[in-house]
């Protein structure tokens, strides 16, 4: 019996595993922030993680429009120095974790905080799993809005007065 493996003639034998392992370098270095493995040109990685990270960017804006608008112009420079050491969680979670970020260190805008409280109104998320659907009722409160959540459907009050951005959440996921 012949080896009739889909390695092209005249390239020399490498075990699967080494191959792996430089196909893991490789993306790691891309959407991690990891070490350019031996063997690859680094201004093609890095116009390749670059266009990744644009990428990111805007798969996140997607789902968090408030998010990417309260940030404007400034909003690619403001996610790829998050992102930049980050690998993906997807784009939910992404927003996710950057909007808590923000908000923890009170550089959040107003709009995204409200979206934030809506979020977690609605979802349960604790950083390491996938976001679920709340069961019980969930009361969250974003400057001058309050987010209650009842039965599966979320309300948003505005609260007069109140011009704080500062948003109030249980990273519990309670």
């Amino acid at each position: 019996m012949t080896d009739r493996s889909s390695r092209p003639p005249g390239l020399p034998r490498q075990s699967a595993g080494t191959l792996a392992d430089r196909q893991a370098a490789l993306v790691a270095a891309l959407v991690a922030g990891a070490p350019l493995p031996p063997g690859f040109d680094a201004r093609r990685v890095g116009v390749a993680r670059s266009a990744l990270l644009h990428k990111r960017s805007a798969e996140v804006a997607r789902q968090w429009p408030l998010l990417a608008a309260g940030h404007g112009r400034n909003w690619r420079a403001v996610f790829a120095a998050w992102a930049a050491q980050r690998p993906t969680s997807g784009s939910v979670r992404d927003g996710w974790d950057l909007a808590r970020q923000l908000a923890a260190e009170r550089a959040l805008p107003a709009p995204a905080a409200e979206e934030l409280a809506v979020r977690e109104a609605g979802w349960r998320y604790d950083g390491r799993t996938p976001p679920r659907r709340r069961r019980l009722p969930a009361l969250r409160r974003a400057g001058n809005v309050l987010v209650v959540q009842v039965a599966g459907r979320v309300r948003v009050w505005r609260v007069p007065g109140r011009r704080d951005p500062k948003i109030d959440w249980s990273p519990s996921g309670s």
